[in-house]
């Protein structure tokens, strides 16, 4: 599995490429942002940690122009920044997680890990739903491709938007709080921060609803969670 560190510290990059690829991992560097981007296109990655402050161009552009080509590779952002405002930034671009420097080995590894294994993995549908596809209204989940159609047209979803609805849409009416979601769809712990299930819901209905203000599939329940409407 091929990881691609874009950073322009060389010492942190040299201690994530050894600990990467003694625990098997392929990894690759780039020194800025502009670097970063040409490889993300050309390499191919499986995951990439993407530093936050770089030269020529910054992780959060990186990042946007990723997403916006439809580039769904999983994202790590790492942070020098403590700002709740930052790391919320990062995860509204797109970058499906992040760490904030200084970070343990152990945590990175295990991160890179749980990304890139929800990422390659394929849930089993449910006991009451048989093949790989189920309709509700005009949406169709595709779970062999991991897509979603509204109304015949394919969604552009990250792997974790795509997790989202899938899990929510499995369990139709059923109110799910923000910290079953943290478990079910991150699939590790988030040390608290619950603001990335209201950030992924909130780039979800961007793309699913026809008004996202006021949504038809993925409710809020006040308080509580969120529930996908029946």
């Amino acid at each position: 599995m091929k990881v691609l560190i874009v950073d322009d510290e060389r010492a942190i990059v040299d201690i994530l490429k050894y600990n990467l690829e003694k625990n098997g991992f392929d990894a690759s560097s780039a020194f800025d942002g502009a670097e970063g981007l040409r490889l993300a296109r050309e390499s191919d990655p499986d995951l990439i940690l993407l530093d936050v402050m770089l030269p020529e161009m910054d992780g959060f552009e990186v990042c946007r122009t990723l997403r916006d080509e439809g580039n769904n590779v999983p994202i790590i952002m790492i942070t020098a920044r403590e700002e709740e405002t930052d790391k919320v930034f990062g995860l509204e671009l797109g970058a499906d997680d992040y760490i904030t420097k200084p970070f343990s080995m152990r945590e990175v590894v295990a991160r890179v890990r749980s990304n890139m294994r929800r990422a390659a993995s394929m849930s089993p549908p449910p006991a009451e739903e048989t093949g790989d596809r189920f309709r509700i209204r005009d949406l169709v989940i595709d779970r062999e491709r991991r897509a979603v159609y509204k109304g015949g047209k394919a969604l552009e979803l990250t792997q974790r938007e795509y997790e989202l609805i899938r899990y929510l849409a499995e369990n139709p009416g059923k109110v799910i709080s923000r910290e079953k979601l943290m478990t079910e769809v991150w699939q590790y712990d988030y040390f608290g921060d619950l603001r990335a299930v209201d950030v992924a819901v909130r780039r979800l209905r961007e793309k699913l609803e026809s008004n996202p203000s006021d949504p038809e599939y993925v409710i809020t329940k006040r308080g509580v969670g969120y529930y996908f409407a029946d």
